[in-house]
């Protein structure tokens, strides 16, 4: 016989396809019985028809397209014998679904079928039915599946409910007329018709109330007392598994019994004995056993309170927890999350076996477990469970820690009883963890330590011998060439915290009563920092860090300062231009300016979270790693190098709006990024909108720099003439310089410009040029006035003296004034007269500013500024901005 001719067996063809060494020989061979198929079917082929359609439907299992047989199935569902019907709407449910068009042509056939006097000609339409059946034809044939619904035949019955299923879901408003009649089915003695009606009644309850109440009001206690019976039924080979008879039988009334007990006082207590009694007689050593305890503790969950009933239910839960198989305790711990908000207390007495969960090999089980502990974890209990997972962090696998590491960080943040006990667990975390601690959690342990001004001796202790354990850990790997993780993160804190309380360090000062006296010298300081540099290069923040700590042990001590001096310079000529930039300016610190050195680099004052903000999808990074080497190209062509400087001083990473004015190229001016809005806080506490405000959130860092010396304002570096200018407050951390760095082969050479500004007031009489004075800021409790003048041949500079009154009765101590200006301006501020200003007007203080203006007669003067003071030791902040300089000043 011809091996492609429409009489070949399907054996043969499958034999044949199965031959082919490659896809092109499968692909050839189909075409090839395709065309045979085809040309039988132009023929007419009645003989080999229903082969045809076989093979066709084995091609389209392979994935080939077979639509040129549809019609080949309406034909043989319209033949005479079963056969032929049989093959016929086997190939109606394979090649055809409800959305092709050519189906409503089977409608009619379908109809006549299910009147058919063969039963299982019946069968082989409710079949077909309930599985392609669209919305048009489950309305058609309605009647007819719920007259099927009593049909004689056990088999007919069970495929009528089935079919019927998925017409109330095509056809939600058809359900009243099944509801009698699915109702009839829950008394039927065969358990194959009796678990299909009770699923129709289970579906009817959800798309129909009526259904639900009729069913709740006239069948719960029948289906309790269906369910009883199938507990306590004997032996019956037919219908039993594992020793249980019928579970599925039982899964189903169970699942009837939680729709039906949800929302109903009197529904559920008529079915709480049984599902005690289900509870307690179901053998649990089985896994069908098991599926029955489950649904069990779905419904006792689901139905309305009992408080013995849930005790039950979360103990079974414990016990599935020490079951041996990986699915049994998956959906135990998913079972035991969703009953922690219905009874916590039951819960917690299993929490011993939740943490051994957490140690499980499986990875899933390991999340699911660890997001239970999670939710178990309140005041009392938080100590405990957070040293069991620290003590797993250590040994856990590399692919779990960064997610157990998350989690045990936000645990002791969350609940943290005091200080001194997050500060211990957060550096056993950060010791164990390594690299797996997000910079969110050393920003945040770092705020922590600088509120908690009786534990800095304690920490900066601590933090010295866990890094000198760290490093030789690491050397003794590096020796026996293992791989161990770079701690990171506790080095930046170590080495923040030995720059701002090295010399408690070495005094040993605020000792506590459970620690021992170290001995510290100041080299040893100074070498702890110089470590950090050498072990820790390829990151930019920790480098940056570590030679603004070096500025600052220079100051506390002066024994040590040429030794610093000279870890400084070796960096001068680094091709990262952030560290290039620091190393030059602290090295001039040292060398040129120590009458302002111990000023500049005093202690940070209190911080706050918002010092280290959270940027959004599109703002300015605040470091990134340069082990990488690739540069970063900013939205205005700006080509910023990988190394990205820690975060500003004045918080420039803030997102900031696009302008609304006529000046449309601000914000390409300002840092050379777009930048969206953000509210700003005034130093009331008041959030005020400023979505017209192109300088929003330029000054904002949080809590008000406190001080305790007349304010001094230095100028920070700058690359080019056209760079933006801050300020940088004496008593703030220059470990936050200009977020401006260009890749640049050309940048101009690096220039000391601390030199040449020290104070020189200003007087607007110096020349003859007259401008008007400016109310620059003027709230409730301050007002802020501005006199200009003009430098005689050089129109770009503006002198301004801001004069500050305070409008209270109350004296105003440690007045700060800071102010920011965009790209295109320059700014320096001379040292304020004084930093305490008389109430009620009774004296003023005044400042001078000095502002420069590249694009002189283009561009007007803007200014962000910020005013920070103490009254009675209470700390305010206010903040303004001035877009309203007299016009003259640009022009």
């Amino acid at each position: 016989m011809n091996p492609f001719s429409s009489g070949t067996r399907l054996r043969d063809m499958i034999r044949a396809i199965r031959a082919c060494k490659t896809a092109a020989d499968e692909r050839a061979v189909v075409r090839k019985e395709c065309a045979a198929i085809r040309t039988s079917m132009n023929e007419n082929d009645q003989d080999y028809r229903h082969r045809n359609l076989a093979k066709l439907m084995f091609i389209h299992m392979l994935g080939y397209p077979t639509h040129f047989g549809q019609m080949e199935c309406l034909k043989l569902i319209a033949s005479a014998g079963f056969p032929e019907k049989r093959i016929g709407y086997l190939g109606l449910m394979l090649l055809l679904d409800e959305r092709q068009e050519v189906l409503m042509l089977v409608t009619n056939s379908l109809k006549q079928d299910l009147n058919h006097s063969n039963q299982y000609i019946v069968g082989l339409a409710l079949c077909a039915l309930g599985n392609i059946c669209s919305a048009e034809m489950a309305r058609d044939l309605a009647p007819e599946v719920e007259r099927l619904l009593q049909f004689r035949d056990p088999n007919v019955r069970k495929k009528a409910a089935l079919c019927s299923i998925r017409i109330i879901k095509k056809v939600p408003d058809l359900s009243e007329n099944f509801i009698n009649p699915a109702a009839a089915l829950l008394k039927e003695k065969h358990h194959g018709v009796l678990i299909t009606g009770i699923q129709l009644c289970t579906d009817l309850c959800k798309v129909s109330p009526e259904a639900l109440e009729f069913l709740r009001k006239k069948h719960t206690d029948g289906l309790v007392k269906t369910l009883k019976g199938a507990v306590n039924s004997p032996y019956t080979p037919e219908y039993d598994i594992a020793g249980i008879a019928d579970p599925f039988l039982h899964i189903r009334l169970l699942k009837l019994l939680r729709v039906l007990g949800q929302g109903d006082a009197d529904a559920s207590d008529a079915m709480n004995d049984i599902l005690a009694q289900v509870a307690t007689k179901t053998e649990s050593k089985k896994n069908a056993g098991n599926a029955i305890l489950y649904e069990c503790v779905e419904t006792i969950m689901s139905i309305e309170d009992n408080g013995g009933l849930r005790v039950l239910a979360i103990n079974i839960l414990g016990r599935f927890l020490s079951n041996r198989d990986n699915n049994i305790r998956y959906v135990a711990l998913n079972m035991l999350m969703k009953a922690i908000t219905v009874d916590a207390q039951a819960v917690q007495r299993h929490r011993a076996t939740i943490l051994e969960c957490v140690k499980d090999s499986d990875a899933s089980i390991q999340k699911r477990a660890l997001e239970l502990v999670y939710v178990l974890v309140n005041d009392t209990n938080v100590k405990p469970l957070t040293k069991e997972l620290i003590d797993y962090l250590e040994v856990s696998d590399q692919e779990f820690k960064g997610y157990l590491t998350a989690k045990i960080c936000s645990i002791v943040e969350k609940f943290s009883p005091e200080k001194i006990w997050y500060i211990d667990q957060m550096l056993r975390v950060l010791n164990e963890a390594g690299s797996f601690v997000s910079d969110e959690v050393w920003h945040a342990l770092i705020v922590v330590i600088s509120s908690a001004s009786d534990l800095h001796g304690y920490t900066v202790r601590a933090l010295y011998k866990a890094f000198q354990t760290s490093s030789e850990q690491e050397m003794s790997f590096q020796s026996t060439s293992k791989k161990k993780t770079h701690q990171e993160s506790l080095v930046r804190i170590a080495v923040w915290c030995i720059g701002e309380y090295g010399d408690m360090l070495v005094n040993n000062v605020g000792m506590l009563d459970i620690e021992d006296p170290i001995t510290v010298t100041e080299s040893d300081t100074v070498d702890v920092v110089k470590i950090a540099i050498k072990h820790h290069a390829l990151d930019l923040t920790t480098k940056a860090m570590a030679l603004v700590a070096l500025l600052k042990l220079s100051s506390r001590f002066p024994s040590c300062s040429e030794r610093i001096k000279d870890i400084i310079v070796q960096h001068k000529g680094s091709f990262v231009l952030e560290l290039q930039q620091r190393s030059l300016e602290f090295n001039s610190i040292i060398e040129k300016h120590q009458n302002i050195r111990s000023a500049l680099v005093e202690r940070m004052p209190i911080l706050d979270k918002a010092t280290f903000s959270t940027r959004r999808a599109g703002s300015l990074p605040a470091a990134v790693s340069t082990s990488s080497g690739a540069s970063l190209d900013l939205p205005n062509g700006v080509a910023k190098p990988s190394a990205a400087p820690l975060v500003d001083l004045l918080d420039l990473s803030d997102d900031l709006p696009a302008p609304s004015s006529s000046g449309g190229d601000f914000l390409q001016d300002l840092l050379g990024v777009d930048l969206s809005p953000a509210p700003t806080q005034s130093g009331l506490g008041q959030i005020q909108k400023a979505d017209t405000d192109v300088l929003l959130d330029l000054l904002s860092s949080g809590t008000p720099i406190q001080s305790s010396s007349p304010t001094t304002e230095i100028l920070l570096p700058s690359q080019n003439d056209k760079s933006p200018i801050a300020t940088l407050d004496a008593r703030s951390s220059s470990s936050s310089l200009s977020e401006q760095a260009t890749s640049s082969a050309r940048a101009a050479p690096m220039m000391d410009l601390l030199d040449g500004f020290g104070p020189s007031p200003l007087k607007p009489e110096d020349n003859g040029s007259v401008y008007p004075s400016l109310v620059a800021f003027e709230s409730s409790s301050l007002r802020i006035t501005f006199n200009f003048s003009k430098q005689p041949g050089n129109p770009q500079t503006t002198l301004i003296q801001a004069t500050f009154t305070n409008l209270t009765p109350n004296v105003f101590t440690d007045l700060i004034f800071q102010a920011a200006v965009p790209k295109f301006l320059q700014l320096h501020l001379d040292p304020a007269s004084s930093n305490i200003l008389p109430a009620s007007g009774n004296g003023s203080i005044t400042q001078n500013l000095r502002v420069t203006n590249s694009q002189h007669g283009k561009k007007s003067l803007l200014m962000r500024m910020r005013m920070s003071y103490k009254i009675d030791n209470k700390d305010m902040l206010e903040e303004g901005q001035i877009n309203n300089f007299p016009q003259d000043l640009g022009s």
